[in-house]
């Protein structure tokens, strides 16, 4: 059995797509690779964020579930989203960066031997910041080249995921027995899980928490998170093993961009296996990435009453210069 290669997105919920899209794209300096819908709720804008290449393991996505409340943050939930950045200078430019724009954070911290920078966006939603400095393992992604961030500074690709769970001992089984991660290094209630070639791209810290009250889903939390596998076959042998332990999956999803596999693995806990490729240039130029509604082949035939759901969102950049912001 392969293990898993590694983060391949995070994907969470957002008030306002707009707000979202202003986010990422002009405060983080991310790429949006993907524009296009929730293929399960085709009223709903699903916006993937990600490297200069839209490769795996760099990108965050977004629904904007129409009326869905806040969420509350507790234990049972994926807590936080972490980016890396290839140096602990970078993370000095970021504090001198958020706080010229009000974005609020915690200040540069060590955890497991790396410089981290943890900050929260418009929903409330908890991301992080992490350094590559010291870092050894899966390979990080491409920098948008025509961002705002200069690219010595710039976010290249996803970190650990944080998952917050009360019940420790059966996620510690499950993550080890099942998912084949091993539990690397300790920190008072976190523990450090790695898989496959390790490092920053593919770790989870999970925190120990009995204290906090049930988690509930809403916008500002994360609604799930998928690791890389190689392909379609590997997707199979996982299905297989997944059931093998008693769980129940969702079979195999063909999302286009990528294949992929649904698993709750604990209370709230989602995750989902997805395919390196094919990817995100599929049906759309690298130059144009993002700008227009895309659509999988199955809701081609839907575009007009889709375009009739979700209202309009200038995404158009490449007729635009962003200047690199050093200060």
């Amino acid at each position: 059995m392969n293990p898993l290669r590694g983060m391949h997105h995070v994907t969470a919920i957002t008030s306002s797509a707009e707000r979202n899209y202003q986010f990422f794209t002009y405060v983080l300096g991310m790429r949006l690779v993907k524009k296009t819908v929730n293929q399960d709720d085709i009223e709903t804008y699903h916006l993937f964020f990600a490297d200069d290449k839209g490769s795996a393991g760099t990108d965050m996505t977004f629904f904007d579930f129409p009326g869905i409340p806040k969420g509350v943050h507790g234990t049972n939930e994926i807590s936080k989203t972490s980016f890396r950045v290839p140096s602990d200078a970078a993370l000095s430019y970021w504090v001198k960066r958020f706080d010229r724009l009000n974005i609020k954070h915690s200040g540069i911290k060590e955890q497991f031997g790396k410089q981290t920078l943890s900050f929260v966006d418009f929903d409330d939603q908890h991301y992080q910041l992490i350094s590559d400095e010291k870092n050894e393992g899966v390979e990080s992604g491409t920098p948008w080249q025509k961002g705002t961030i200069p690219l010595e500074f710039a976010i290249t690709g996803l970190g650990p995921l944080f998952v917050r769970i009360q019940n420790f001992d059966y996620f510690k089984e499950m993550m080890e027995k099942v998912l084949l991660f091993q539990e690397i290094a300790k920190e008072g209630s976190y523990h450090l899980f790695e898989v496959g070639e390790g490092g920053n791209g593919s770790q989870v810290i999970v925190e120990h928490n009995v204290m906090l009250p049930q988690a509930q889903q809403g916008y500002g939390t994360v609604h799930h998170a998928a690791f890389c596998i190689a392909d379609r076959a590997e997707l199979d042998q996982w299905d297989s093993r997944l059931q093998s332990f008693g769980f129940q999956t969702s079979g195999y999803v063909d999302r286009f961009f990528f294949k992929s596999l649904y698993c709750r693995v604990a209370p709230q806990i989602l995750f989902e296996f997805a395919t390196e490729g094919p990817g995100f240039m599929g049906d759309e130029p690298y130059e144009t990435l993002g700008e227009k509604l895309s659509l999988p082949p199955f809701l081609e035939s839907k575009r007009e009453e889709i375009e009739s759901y979700v209202r309009p969102i200038d995404t158009v950049r490449s007729t635009k210069i962003f200047e690199k912001e050093y200060e």
